[in-house]
């Protein structure tokens, strides 16, 4: 559960009263991926984890630092600790920002340290002070996986009980088809069970949960729908919702994937990200414009679409997320906006017509993305819509997956290598405030170009081997 501490203090008294016998430190890489350690209770101590800090090796953690400068440091942050509810001894879990050892400042690279500076450069320009993130994160429950790859050989497969492809099984029958996994009750559905299980190990860590379902492809596909927090404590709630997603699913045999794209010629996993700014407790982003929004909120939409390549190398982030953004699949692909059509990259639910529900829904995202740099570029590029206020057009009203309107409307670029060309070109309004690093950015596209476009690039595909081997 949440200890609702707010000071150093707070957390020592929680492990007195709480019989804890293990402090676990988290931390996030470059691209997303948690990292901890963990310390015995006898060895906590208050004023290492939480002034002095704790060292570690930045060498050996990607995007972080080189072998002949690799010591840094973490510092605690009180109010991001939580009971482990997937430890089997008692464990306070603790998210940590990296410093600088010689200097002491934030390290530039450090995920959520990017995340803070965004926070507090919205708050410099005056136009806001809170930004409200509430992600939509899908994934895939299959029952074994296995995969590999080298010079000479490459493959996957994925199973899964309820899939439609093991219709030709002897079993109970009661398969969900492709594209058919749209909220069908038990038997179709076989993993309420799990779900709720998922649900209420976060609710112990202090996640607050909306609701949950199946989604629509076959074999498992799921949502869980976090309430929508400030943008930090979001980042922080992703983290934790993909740690306890993945060990529930261990706990029953199954594994758990958030590939955005997993199985071909079904749909794929999204993470449609809801956003809206407040200022001194009310909401901006409504008003007497399209949809009941407010001019701030058009011009947030301007800055959202205007950057939209560049944005998409921090939130639909591996190649394989390019297999997912495209026609057919309820993916939006389409550079437009709307209050209705899915198929615009933003939508403006109007499920409720309360000022504080307005709000922009981002849905090119996936939940592959570092959930702090993401959600920072987006408040960036929004922020830099409501400064420059960018007009984002008309909004699109039409069918925009189908026959002659897709030709006609502007889509989102079809590769990782396209979008860390245009982040390379387009990031001006990501180095405002300091909020990302040239020297971030410069890494990332580095590392990105390297470990995920070349990797998939330079390999023989099987499907070549279909195609071309008898030519």
């Amino acid at each position: 559960m949440s200890l609702n501490c707010t000071t150093a203090k707070d957390v020592t008294k929680a492990i007195e009263e709480n019989g804890i016998q293990f402090v676990d430190i988290k931390f996030t890489d470059l691209y997303g991926q948690w990292q901890h350690f963990s310390v015995p209770v006898d060895y906590y101590d208050e004023e290492d984890l939480f002034k002095a800090g704790l060292g570690f090796d930045g060498s050996s953690i990607r995007g972080f630092k080189s072998i002949e400068s690799s010591d840094m440091l973490l510092v605690c942050d009180p109010t991001s600790a939580f009971l482990d509810p997937i430890c089997t001894h008692p464990t306070v879990s603790l998210i940590a920002n990296v410093y600088e050892p010689a200097t002491y400042e934030a390290f530039s690279r450090d995920p959520r340290n990017v995340a803070r500076r965004a926070e507090a450069y919205m708050k410099e320009t005056g136009i806001a002070d809170v930004m409200y993130c509430g992600p939509e994160a899908e994934f895939f429950i299959f029952d074994k996986v296995k995969y590999d790859t080298g010079r000479y050989f490459s493959g996957y497969a994925v199973d899964s009980n309820e899939a439609s492809w093991n219709s030709g099984d002897w079993g109970p029958g009661h398969k969900v088809g492709y594209k058919g996994g749209y909220f069908p009750v038990a038997p179709y559905d076989q993993f309420q069970d799990i779900r709720s299980e998922m649900v209420n190990t976060m609710i112990e860590a202090g996640l607050k949960i909306e609701r949950h379902h199946h989604e629509v492809a076959t074999a498992g596909q799921t949502e869980i729908d976090l309430r929508f927090a400030p943008m930090i404590q979001m980042a922080d709630w992703m983290q934790i919702y993909k740690y306890v997603v993945k060990n529930v699913a261990a706990r029953h045999g199954k594994t758990a994937t958030f590939m955005p794209k997993p199985l071909f010629e079904d749909n794929g996993s999204g993470m449609h990200v809801h956003q809206s700014l407040w200022k001194d407790g009310q909401p901006l982003f409504a008003g007497g414009e399209y949809a009941g929004l407010s001019k701030e909120a058009i011009w947030y939409i301007g800055g959202i679409l205007t950057h939209i390549n560049s944005l998409l190398a921090f939130a639909a982030p591996t190649t394989n997320s390019y297999r997912r953004l495209v026609p057919g699949y309820e993916a939006p692909v389409v550079v437009a906006y709307s209050a209705r059509n899915r198929s615009a990259a933003c939508r403006i639910p109007v499920s409720s017509q309360s000022p504080k529900a307005k709000r922009v829904e981002f849905r090119c995202p996936d939940p592959g993305a570092n959930p702090y740099l993401a959600f920072s570029a987006m408040l960036m590029a929004g922020l830099d819509g409501i400064k420059k206020q960018i007009d984002p057009g008309k909004p699109q009203e039409l069918d925009l997956f189908e026959g002659e309107t897709l030709k006609k409307v502007t889509t989102v670029k079809g590769s990782l290598s396209e979008v860390l060309d245009a982040l390379e070109a387009d990031h001006d309004y990501l180095l405002a405030g300091g909020v990302f690093s040239p020297e971030l950015i410069e890494t990332y596209i580095s590392y990105k170009r390297l470990a995920d476009v070349d990797a998939v690039r330079l390999r023989p595909h099987p499907q070549e081997f279909v195609m071309y081997y008898g030519i």
